[in-house]
């Protein structure tokens, strides 16, 4: 039964629940003016909202100087950090490969007796829509283009030093193999790393919320490490952090999705790509996100995220059966193959030359799923209660990554399979935000597909803010989940302000920079957290395997 527990809903069955006299919210500040009300944690809020609206304000009056800012600290802590992102990265996924086969596995989430909240379709629609929906849009045809092409054209050494991007040796004047390592370079960015990365932030907080009967914020995770300190600065700052890795991990996203679909715009109706059309679109695209903010998370997040699982597999099945379809579907095969080949060398933290791939693209993309996951991993645990943890693991980690394997195999198999075959170079040589028009313009109904994908782009961009916001206000609410409605109005509004000042400051170069910023704190967090998690774990009830259960009754 539900009761005021801010709003989480009460364990069904056994659970370890954590005994502490602490309430969600008595931290909290509750504010009624008018109609309007408020209920925010007093420093999380003040302080995360403070030294966001400084940075935006900071961004916007130094603009001249902030570019080559953002560029050069990305560069020094991708080059000089890259080691410490992807031996994390590699832990996260060991982690969860060993909650899917250990006993630990069928701890439930929500309590032994718990049933799921959501059915399959609609639970995997909107962890998929919130985990990575913007960027297989935008890194669909661009990343195994990219890759593809860099390893064909193989290693160039200068003055000692490897300046190409291709990934471990490449496979110079190769196209086969160029496709198989541009393939698995590729998947290992979308796969099981990160999913990984949300599936652990995920289980924990689910756990310690729904479980524990503790808030629904990131400090919850870390009472195992550090008690009721979690209460105090100890907790204020690991929640902090989060809302900040949060609102520029979303930021970086919202600034990849208005960079395609201003592309896309200007490549079919020529619409000018300048920093005031830019503005316009991102603030349209951030009031349709208030309109499904204000329509909560069952009409709103929910209905957007099914609606555009539609329409992307509209789009993937037309691109595997006009484009080439047998190539495709044995590709999807082989690409799994030579992920699985090509691992342990991508995966390898220590001793790389193919500095420029590791550290440009890897490193990068590690801190920007890390910075991302605090929002991700809440949205997915406020959806997932009901399930066994093993069931959790398996359905936020490997469905989700069989997807990107297919969605990539069609996407970007297609864009080469069009270069190898047909000698068509439009793809190979255009922008990353140009690629996904360039393959979809010498294929049937051009027009449309290419609307398809903007559209996709925008819902995208609508369910991203949207479920960010609400993840947001959770955290700086002290964990309630029934915070006044004006508080994710502001954050929804915040993140569409944090992405124009981004855009203006710095463009992409400045949202990767902050990405990574906010990430590499959040990683040594997830870490921890992941240690907290195992701890949490081991004290849950869980029911008896199955065949112990039949062996024990034939015993009787």
């Amino acid at each position: 039964m539900s009761d005021n527990n801010g709003g989480i809903q009460r364990p069904d069955g056994k659970v370890r629940a954590i005994d502490t006299d602490y309430q969600i919210g008595q931290d909290n500040i509750a504010l009624k003016v008018g109609p309007l009300g408020l209920d925010i944690h007093n420093r999380v809020f003040a302080i995360s909202g403070m030294a966001i609206v400084m940075f935006v304000v900071l961004t916007l009056a130094f603009r001249e100087s902030v570019e080559p800012f953002f560029a050069g600290l990305r560069g020094w802590l991708v080059s000089n950090m890259d080691w410490f992102f992807m031996s994390a990265s590699n832990i996260f996924v060991l982690v969860c490969l060993a909650l899917i086969v250990t006993p630990l596995g069928r701890v439930r989430i929500g309590g032994t007796e718990a049933k799921p909240d959501y059915s399959y379709a609609g639970w995997l629609a909107m962890l998929f829509a919130a985990g990575m929906g913007i960027g297989l849009v935008f890194f669909g045809v661009s990343e195994p283009m990219s890759h593809f092409s860099s390893s064909l054209g193989g290693i160039t050494v200068e003055n000692g030093v490897r300046t190409d991007w291709a990934p471990l040796n490449g496979a110079e004047g190769d196209p086969a193999s160029a496709q198989a390592l541009g393939m698995a370079a590729t998947i290992y960015h979308w796969a099981l790393h990160p999913w990984s990365i949300y599936a652990l932030l995920a289980l924990g907080l689910a756990i310690f919320s729904f479980n524990k009967g503790l808030p629904l914020t990131m400090r919850s995770i870390f009472y195992p490490l550090f008690g009721e300190r979690i209460w105090g600065w100890t907790g204020h700052v690991i929640d902090i952090l989060a809302v900040v890795a949060t609102v520029f991990g979303l930021a970086t996203s919202l600034g990849y999705g208005a960079s395609q679909a201003m592309t896309g715009l200007n490549f079919l109706f020529d619409v000018p790509m300048t920093d005031t059309t830019q503005v316009i679109l991102i603030l349209c695209i951030t009031a349709l996100a208030l309109v499904s903010v204000v329509a909560g998370l069952d009409g709103g997040v929910k209905r957007l995220s099914e609606i555009n699982m539609g329409m992307a597999a509209l789009l993937l099945v037309f691109v595997i059966i006009v484009g080439p379809t047998i190539a495709i579907l044995s590709g999807f095969f082989d690409n799994i193959l030579s992920y699985l080949t090509y691992l342990p060398e991508l995966s390898m933290p220590f001793g790389r030359e193919d500095v420029n791939y590791s550290q440009g693209w890897t490193a990068f993309y590690w801190a920007w799923w890390i910075s991302w996951s605090p929002f991700v991993g809440m949205f997915i645990a406020r959806v997932s209660r009901g399930r066994t943890v093993r069931e959790f693991i398996t359905c936020v980690i490997l469905i989700p990554s069989t997807v990107c394997v297919l969605w990539m195999t069609a996407f970007g198999g297609t864009a080469i399979s069009q270069y190898v075959n047909d000698g068509y170079e439009a793809v190979f040589n255009a922008e990353l935000p140009l690629k996904l028009f360039a393959m979809l313009d010498v294929m049937p109904l051009a027009e449309i597909t290419s609307v398809v994908g903007i559209i996709l782009v925008v819902v995208f961009f609508i369910t991203s803010a949207d479920s960010g916001s609400l993840v947001i206000d959770t955290i700086a609410a002290g964990g309630k989940v029934d915070a006044p409605m004006p508080q994710r109005i502001f954050w929804c509004s915040f993140a569409g302000l944090v992405a124009i000042a981004l855009m203006l400051g710095g463009g992409l170069a400045a949202a990767q920079a902050m990405a990574v910023t906010t990430g590499l704190p959040f990683t040594l967090v997830l870490l921890l957290g992941t240690f907290s998690l195992l701890k949490g774990l081991i004290s849950e009830p869980r029911k008896p395997a199955k065949n112990a259960k039949s062996l024990s009754t034939a015993t009787r």
